[in-house]
This record gives structure tokens, C-alpha cells and sequence, in this order.
């Protein structure tokens, strides 16, 4: 594999500022100090609440009529209560759970106490004093009040924070028969550095509890560092996103990739489902009461749904009772453990009954007994782990064979498809996933017989350790008796463990093959929704046909329907259609053609071919691709596409989207379901709530990279963006359409549904154009002067609203958000602007300057001079923060990171399948990647495959980062033919080198 592990676990925190050690050990102590109140505190004890004392302050603020979120200001005549509350303070990660839980009621705490001011204005001030100090003891012995209300440096989500967080009561106990505060969401898991955790750090408490840890064992499952999951598990807690998470919080998961983190997020929610499980089952035997300390104990270790099976399986109320059961309920039970226990006393004759069916003769009661004895041993923990750990070191292989069809009819094509498996054997331990897939396909369709095959040797050797060891009678025992126990050993692993073991071998080989093909779907998706855009063309759509004609449709570089029409190019009207086409690429100067590559596409691109090599659209020098047309017609009669193209006819609208499909390949592709795209290997056969989550995911991740303007993007594009779905995005629509563009990014608060979270996760990938807002602000007049007065907050700035909230609103904030901001340009996080502001003043560069050249040359000579740590530590934020920032201020505004991904292959003549030959070199375009090989379209109407044992690491591109040897559609390669099969239309390659 390659020489880049994706989850290596490696040293990075190796170097580590001792300010940072000690501000994390002071704030690790508090919280562990807070958390012994918090399981002490108990609700009859409630604290007197009175309003908090004054801090000293230089000057008398204005009065805000309503209680902000971040920085409260409350005004009552004579008197001005000032109360800050830390939200954006970086809080170190190894206590997030409980500053969560805190920030909330820190919240609640202010409201109310902002609420109650008024009843205690008439006190005197000595006795408010004394009930403050008195709270403050109660609460929190170290609580953290800001002095001045007017600090000059706010700090962000992206400083080490040195305080600590006030302790307040259980918001859910806190009213005590009062109207319930809205609870305010705050923003958790801010950046900070996890380089140095507690003892505990690495604990989290679960809503379900087990008896095995969570992070150990999600790291053990995943091979990931214990302090990464415990971060992940945190950040996942509090619904951050996977885009948001890479981002923004790079520093917590020790940069994973999207892939990693999603498999971490999958692996969570498994673990989670078994816990649940297990805790409903033991609800479910308890009512029974057949529950005991032993099996609770034993149900509590289980960390798969097959050793909760495996425990449970006894308990089950079944509507058939088993031969064990029906044995037991004879009274047969007490002879099959006196048959172990105290042999020599055992008298089978005792428990004839003649009028009693199943006990009338000596034989009955043996094969009674035998079934009981068979019952225990197949659901003995210590037995099924020894059968378990031997066949891990023994051979066990699958076997698939050619099903015998007598009965039913089979489709021959069927049974050609698997003529690789009709004679099928191999280890299980060496068996590929893709061989996996298509064995259990072939079961599915009933042309193939598939079953595990463990050999006679394993059953001998379990047998002689059970009768030697675990089932050995405690004395001495007749030759009849142990005739019944071998008889029993037998019978268990023919009838009972035999087929445990293969429905866990199958289970186990499938699960794994299924999570397998979902990833390689993902990055086959990635790859192929990053393809480069071709912006700024006139294209010509071609939905190939035959009876029917080939669709055409013309759109503007700006996406724009200009012109639709058929054509009949294979029905003896060739000739003809070619002048009205020519026409076309005239009258609309359009010299790209991009054709689908459904049916007559083979046909329809030697036309154009023909008619591009004879010059035939002179003065234009045409050229055309194929693009991919799956799911185009699925979409063509969608509501979307109707919403979109009303009146058009479905047929032309498919036209219109193969287009679209090559002028921006992420707005068009997005508009489909991920699994009618058509890249994946036994899409059909894979679990699809696992498929559709983890492509859903991959759009998600894509659109947010990418980045939407918010304010010419479409609704479908928006829904996919990080935080936001299909209600908030339609409510951003409306709100566009009622209220003109965004000018800011802070206006986005003002959006039905969009809460503070909602606006934390999606802010840094909504981006606002400043030359399209610039017309619409050039009317206002700019109070502040130069652009470096422009407000440029943090979110502990600015106000935070809701629908109800938002009613009364001060009108210097009203100022503020109608006023323009060019970081609203970059992929820079609003939290992080105060630290972007600071960045730019020591650099000496302004707004005016973002994405130019003099703000490159800027920065690059500081970093010289200063170095990236340095410039961090003064800025008190991480380097990946940092980062962030000078990306955001250096790249230019019309920067697309897709530019470095491949451009759709433009050709102007054809090759024929018979005009190859072995050894040949062509260049093509992957087309598609499995786990057994990769598909190449070199332009011969058949796609070639490059079997995956010619994909080598030193063939791979040494410029491009990879997670494995896997190539991804869109990719141009350089292949050679290696084998023809004109008959099969099999072309087999070799990989020379990546373009």
C-alpha cells in the first residue's frame, strides 16, 4: 500500500509553550473541582439569586434595550449593571462536556439575573453586595468576570483561555415553578490545543453507560489515538460538522481527513446502537425476571450485536420451542447436569414415564439429555471463544459453486457473469471484498451455492478439548455417559455452532466488503464533483438518440438557456442536420460540444468527429468530450428540474444538464442523488442507509469546500452546505428575494430557523461578493470613514438574534449590519476576524488589499522574519488558525481549489476498437474505480481496465497527497494495451504514469 498511512499514529504534539501547559493544568483543576459541586449540588437547595455587582468602569455605556448574548449591558437610571459573559473564550478540549454544560446555564444565570434587577434596585448596597458574594461562594469559587466593558482585544474561539468557567446550577432544575427561560445555544469545542489532558481526559460520559470504555474502544477500532477520538466524540456531540470539524478545528483530530473522521463518526454510531440494544434487551429480560448479576454483567461487556446475540440467545421467547427446551420442559435438565456434576449418582431408568411422550423408553431420555447438553455448549462463552481463536489459526475458506437450477429458471447472462465463482474457493483471511460482493449477488440471484467450509480437523481438535477440559465430568462417569457427552459434542457443532460460525464468518466478511465499497463510492464521488469547471464558454448540450433524434441545447457562460432543439443524425438526415447545427455554433459562437455517453453516443461522436476533421464549422475550431450522462434523465422529470426549466420538454432538459455537467460540475451534480451517478462498485447490494449517509456526507463536504456565493447560488446548492438544510435554505432564498443580497454575513442571524449554531457551522464556507453588493451600497453613506473602519466583529461582538428576540434592536448594531465586510469574501470564520484584523495590522496591509499581489508579498516577508509559530503565540491562536487566515487574505476572490483537479478531455477525432493494438500508448480518462481495477476511457466506445495489481505507487503522482494506490474519476492517465478481446469487448492496460 502506500507509503502515506492514513492513520499513522505519530508524535505532533511534541513541542508544546509551557504558558500553554500551565494555563491548561489551572483550567483542568477548576473544571475538576466544578464537577465535584455539580455532584453535590441537589435542586431543594436553591440560591438566592440577586443581580451581579458593578465592576469599576472608566466611563457610563450607553443603554441597550435587550440582553445581549455575548456582552449584556443593562441600564436602570442611576445606576449601569455591566455583566460579560467569556462564550468565544477557548476552552481546552479535554473538559469540553462539562463547559458546555456550563456555558448554558452561564447564560441562563445572566438572563435571569438581568430579569430580577429591578426587584433589587431598591435594596441598599452593602446587602446586594452580600447576597453577590454569597451566590458567587455557592456557585463557583472561581469565577470569571470580565472588568471593563469596553476591553480594547476581544478574545476569539482561537486563544488559549487562562480563566475559568462560573459554575451555576442544573438549568433544568434552576426555575423552581416559573415560566421557563428559551435556552440560549452557545458556541462549544472552540479552538484550543490538546497537548496535555488530565487523567481523565480521555473519559466521556455516555447516555447509555457499558462497562467498556468508548473512546478505548473507538480507538482500538479505528487505529487512532485515544485523545483524537475523545475529540471527536466531543465535537460530534455538540452537532458540529465534518466540513466545519476539517476546517476550523484542524488542531483537535490531529489533522484526519474527511475520510477517517467519517469512519470514526460510523464506528460511534455502531458502538452507540449496541449499547442501546444491549440496555433495551436487559429492560426486556428483566421484566421476564429471569435477569441475574452474572448475565447483567455479561450483557454490559458485549461490544457487537453478535456477542449480544450470543448472550441473550438463551432468554428469547420463542413461539417454537427448541429440542433443548422441549427437553427441559420434561424435567430432563437435572439429569443433564447430574451428568457432569456427580456422574456416578446419574440413573437414566429413574426417569422413565411410559404414558409420557419423549420419556417412555431409556432412548428417548438420552436424546433428551443429549439436546440439553448440546444447548449448553453452544452457548458457552469460554466454549465459542476457544472454537472462535482456532479457526482464526486454522484453514477456513468460502466456498461458491454453480447452483442447481432444475427447479427454477435461470437468466443465462446470469450465469455467464459468474463463471469466475461457479468453481470458486479461497481463505476467508484472503478473500477480496469485491470477490465478497459478488459471491453474495450471485447467491441473491440463485446461480450461485455458497457456503464456509471448516475443516474436520478444527471439529476433532474442539471435541478432545471440550471432553479434556471445559466439559469433563467432576468424577468418574460410565462408558454409556460419556458415550452421551460425545454424542453431545457432536450434535452441538454439527447442528448448533457449525452454523454460528458461518453466519458470523459471512456476516463479518459482507459488513466489511459493504463499508469498503461505500468508501470507494465516496472518493469516486469526491473526485468527480471537484472536476475542474470550464467557466466563461458557450456550450452545446448533446443528449444522443436514435428514433427519437439527438436533444441539443446551447447555454451561456453563465449558465443560461439560449437555444434548444433535435436533430436526426442517424435516420439518412445526417447531411442535412449538419448544416442546422453549424448554424447554431455560429449564430451563438459556440465551439465546444460535450455529448453524453448513453445510447448512439459511439455513433454521434464519429459524426461530429467526421465533421470537425473535414473542418466543416470553419472559422471555429471545435472540439467536444464525452461526459457522463447517469442520472440525467432521472433528474430531467424531478420537481427541481421543473422549478427550474418549466415548459422545457424533459428530454431537452437532460440536454441541458449534460451541458451543465462540464460548465460547473458541482452545481448540476449536487441536484442528483449521489447513487444514480453511477461511480460506485455493488451500489445495489450494499446497506443503503450506510450508503446514502456517507454520500450525503461527501456532498456536504464538497459544497462546503468549494463555497457558494449566497447571494446568486441556487436553493439546491445551499442545502448542502454545513449546518444548513432544505428548510433553512429555502428560508435564506425568500429572505434574499424579500429583503435584496446579503451584504454581510452577519445578516444571515437574521434568517428564520438559522440559530447561533446553524450560523457557526455554515458562515466560513458562505462567501458574499464585494463587487455585487458594491451598486447596492454605494447610496449609503459610510459613517466610519476608511475601510478599516469598517466593523469587523467577532461572534463576541455581535449580537446574536432569534425571531423573537430580534423585535428590539439597538441602532448602532442596525449600523454595523448593514454595513459591508471583505472578510465576508474568504474562507476566514467570523470567530476568527479579530485575531484576521490583528494579523493584518502587523503586517501593515489593509481590507483594500485581499487576494492582490502586495498582500502576498506581505505576507510572506513577515512570515520570513517572524516565523508562523511566533506570529501564533502573539496572536494567542493555533498555527492552523493562523493558517486559515493567510489563505483567506492571500488567495484572490475568484479563487476555485477545483482548478487543480483534472478538465474533462476535449478531442477532435475517434479511435475505432479495431484500430488498436498491444502495446499501443494512449492517454485516457478514469472513468471509474473499483477495488479489483480501474476503468479507463481511452476513446474507443469500451472503457479499458487497468487490473489493480499494474497500479503501483511509483506510477502515482508525486505532486498529488494520496491516502491509498486508488485513482479517481476525472484523473488523465497514461496507459498501454496489454491484451484485446474483440469478442467480450474486453480491453485490458497497464498504468505507465498520472498526467
Amino acid at each position: 500500500m502506500s507509503s502515506l498511512p492514513r492513520r499513522a499514529k505519530v508524535q505532533v504534539q511534541g513541542v508544546v509553550l509551557k504558558d500553554e501547559f500551565s494555563s491548561f493544568s489551572e483550567l483542568s483543576s477548576a473544571s475538576e473541582e466544578d464537577d465535584k459541586e455539580d455532584s453535590a449540588w441537589e435542586p431543594q437547595k436553591k440560591v438566592p439569586r440577586s443581580r451581579k455587582q458593578p465592576p469599576p468602569k472608566e466611563s457610563k455605556p450607553k443603554r441597550m434595550p435587550q440582553v445581549k448574548k455575548n456582552a449584556p449591558q443593562i441600564s436602570d437610571g442611576s445606576e449601569v449593571v455591566v455583566v460579560k459573559e467569556e462564550l468565544n473564550s477557548s476552552v481546552a478540549i479535554a473538559d469540553t462536556a462539562l463547559e458546555d454544560r456550563k456555558n448554558k446555564l452561564n447564560t441562563v444565570q445572566t438572563l435571569k439575573t438581568a430579569k430580577t434587577k429591578r426587584k433589587c434596585a431598591a435594596q441598599p448596597h452593602a446587602v446586594r453586595r452580600t447576597k453577590k458574594l454569597k451566590v458567587d461562594e455557592e456557585t463557583s469559587k472561581a469565577s470569571y468576570l470580565e472588568g471593563e466593558s469596553n476591553s480594547s482585544e476581544t478574545p476569539s474561539t482561537s486563544t488559549v483561555w487562562g480563566g475559568t468557567c462560573k459554575k451555576e446550577e442544573n438549568d433544568d432544575e434552576f426555575t423552581f415553578g416559573q415560566s421557563p427561560l428559551k435556552k440560549i445555544k452557545t458556541e462549544t469545542c472552540p479552538q484550543g490545543q490538546p497537548v496535555k489532558f488530565p487523567a481523565n481526559a480521555n473519559h466521556i460520559k455516555e447516555e447509555v453507560e457499558m462497562n467498556w470504555d468508548i473512546v478505548q474502544v473507538l480507538s482500538e477500532r479505528t487505529n487512532i489515538e485515544p485523545w483524537v477520538c475523545a475529540n471527536t466524540i466531543r465535537l460530534f456531540n455538540d452537532d458540529n460538522t465534518i466540513p466545519f470539524i476539517i476546517r476550523y478545528r484542524k488542531e483537535l483530530i490531529n489533522n484526519l481527513d474527511a475520510d477517517s473522521l467519517r469512519e470514526v463518526q460510523q464506528t460511534l454510531e455502531e458502538l452507540r446502537a449496541v449499547a442501546k440494544k444491549v440496555h433495551s434487551t436487559i429492560q426486556k429480560i428483566k421484566k421476564e425476571g429471569k435477569m441475574s448479576e452474572c448475565l447483567l454483567k455479561a450483557m454490559l461487556n458485549c461490544k457487537t450485536f453478535e456477542e449480544l446475540e450470543h448472550v441473550s440467545a438463551p432468554y428469547k421467547t420463542g413461539s417454537k420451542g427448541t429440542k433443548a427446551q422441549r427437553a427441559r420442559q420434561l424435567g430432563l435438565e437435572g439429569a443433564a447436569r447430574a451428568l457432569l456434576e456427580k456422574p456416578g449418582e446419574l440413573s437414566l431408568l429413574s426417569y422413565i414415564r411410559p404414558d409420557v411422550k419423549g420419556l417412555s423408553t431409556l432412548q428417548d431420555i438420552e436424546i433428551g439429555v443429549q439436546h440439553i447438553l448440546a444447548d449448553m455448549i453452544a452457548k458457552d462463552k469460554d466454549t465459542l471463544d476457544f472454537i472462535r481463536n482456532l479457526c482464526q489459526n486454522r484453514h477456513v475458506c468460502i466456498q461458491s459453486s454453480l447452483a442447481k437450477v432444475s427447479s427454477k429458471k435461470v437468466n443465462e447472462k446470469d450465469v455467464d457473469k459468474f463463471l469466475l465463482y461457479q468453481h470458486f474457493s479461497c481463505n476467508i483471511r484472503n478473500i477480496h471484498h469485491h470477490q465478497i460482493l459478488a459471491i453474495n449477488r450471485g447467491e441473491n440471484l440463485k446461480v450461485l451455492t455458497v457456503k464456509v467450509n471448516i475443516s474436520d480437523g478444527v471439529k476433532d481438535e474442539f471435541c478432545r478439548w471440550c471432553i479434556q477440559n471445559r466439559w469433563r465430568p467432576r468424577s468418574f462417569a460410565r462408558p454409556e455417559l460419556m458415550k452421551i457427552l460425545r454424542n453431545s459434542l457432536n450434535d452441538s457443532f454439527k447442528r448448533l455452532i457449525y452454523p454460528l460460525l458461518c453466519r458470523e464468518f459471512r456476516a463479518k466478511l459482507t459488513s466489511d466488503a459493504e463499508k469498503e465499497s461505500v468508501m470507494m463510492f465516496g472518493r469516486n464521488l469526491r473526485q468527480l464533483l471537484l472536476t475542474s469547471p470550464v467557466p466563461g464558454r458557450t456550450l452545446m448540450g448533446v443528449d444522443p438518440g436514435y428514433k427519437h433524434g439527438c436533444k441539443l441545447a446551447i447555454i451561456s457562460p453563465t449558465s443560461q438557456i439560449l437555444h434548444t432543439d433535435v436533430v436526426y443524425l442517424h435516420c439518412g438526415q445526417g447531411f442535412r442536420e449538419a448544416e442546422k447545427i453549424k448554424m447554431l455554433l455560429l449564430n451563438f459562437n459556440c465551439s465546444t460540444v460535450v455529448i453524453g455517453n448513453g445510447t448512439a453516443c459511439r455513433e454521434t461522436e464519429a459524426y461530429f468527429a467526421d465533421l470537425i476533421m473535414k473542418n466543416y464549422f470553419a472559422p471555429l475550431d471545435v472540439v467536444y468530450c464525452i461526459v457522463s450522462e447517469a442520472g440525467a434523465s432521472i433528474y430531467s422529470v424531478s420537481p427541481e428540474a421543473n422549478k427550474e426549466m418549466p415548459g422545457l420538454d424533459p428530454n431537452l432538459r437532460s440536454a441541458v444538464s449534460i451541458a451543465r455537467r462540464v460548465q460547473d460540475p458541482l452545481a448540476e451534480l449536487v441536484k442528483i442523488e449521489p447513487k444514480h451517478i453511477g461511480v460506485g462498485m455493488y451500489q445495489h447490494d450494499v446497506s443503503q442507509t450506510l450508503l446514502k449517509a456517507t454520500l450525503d456526507s461527501v456532498v456536504e463536504e464538497c459544497v462546503s469546500f468549494v463555497g457558494v456565493d449566497i447571494n446568486i447560488c441556487s436553493e439546491v446548492l445551499l442545502r448542502h452546505i454545513a449546518g444548513l438544510n432544505a428548510n433553512r435554505a429555502k428560508n435564506i432564498i425568500e429572505w434574499r428575494e424579500k429583503n435584496g443580497p446579503f451584504i454581510n454575513r452577519e445578516q444571515l442571524k437574521k434568517v428564520k430557523g438559522l440559530g447561533p449554531k446553524s450560523f457557526q457551522q455554515c458562515a466560513g464556507f458562505i462567501r458574499i461578493n464585494q463587487d455585487y453588493i458594491q451598486t447596492f451600497c454605494s447610496q449609503q453613506t459610510e459613517t466610519s470613514g476608511q475601510i478599516q473602519g469598517v466593523a469587523v466583529t467577532s461572534s463576541a461582538d455581535v449580537e446574536v438574534t432569534n425571531e423573537k428576540q430580534g423585535k428590539k434592536k439597538s441602532k448602532t448594531v442596525a449600523n454595523v449590519l448593514l454595513k459591508p465586510n471583505p472578510l465576508d469574501q474568504t474562507c476566514i470564520h467570523p470567530e476568527s476576524y479579530d485575531i484576521a484584523m490583528r494579523f493584518l495590522s502587523s503586517i501593515g496591509g489593509t481590507l483594500y488589499e485581499i487576494g492582490k499581489p502586495e498582500m502576498q508579498q506581505k505576507i510572506n516577508s513577515f512570515l520570513e522574519k517572524e516565523g508562523m509559530e511566533k506570529i501564533a503565540e502573539r496572536l494567542q491562536t493555533t498555527v492552523h488558525t493562523l493558517q486559515v487566515i493567510i489563505d483567506g487574505l492571500s488567495q484572490p476572490e475568484s479563487f476555485d481549489f477545483r482548478t487543480d483537479f483534472d478538465k474533462p478531455d476535449f478531442k477532435r477525432s475517434i479511435v475505432c476498437l479495431e484500430d488498436l493494438q498491444v502495446g499501443t500508448v494512449l492517454t485516457g480518462k478514469v472513468e471509474n474505480a473499483t477495488l479489483f481495477g480501474i476503468f479507463v476511457d481511452i476513446g474507443v466506445g469500451k472503457s479499458g481496465l487497468i487490473p489493480i495489481r499494474n497500479v503501483t505507487e511509483a506510477k502515482l503522482s508525486k505532486t498529488k497527497k494520496r491516502r491509498s494506490l486508488g485513482l479517481g474519476p476525472g484523473e488523465r492517465v497514461e496507459v498501454q494495451v496489454l491484451n484485446i478481446d474483440i469478442p467480450r469487448s474486453r480491453i485490458t492496460l497497464d498504468l505507465i504514469r498520472v498526467l
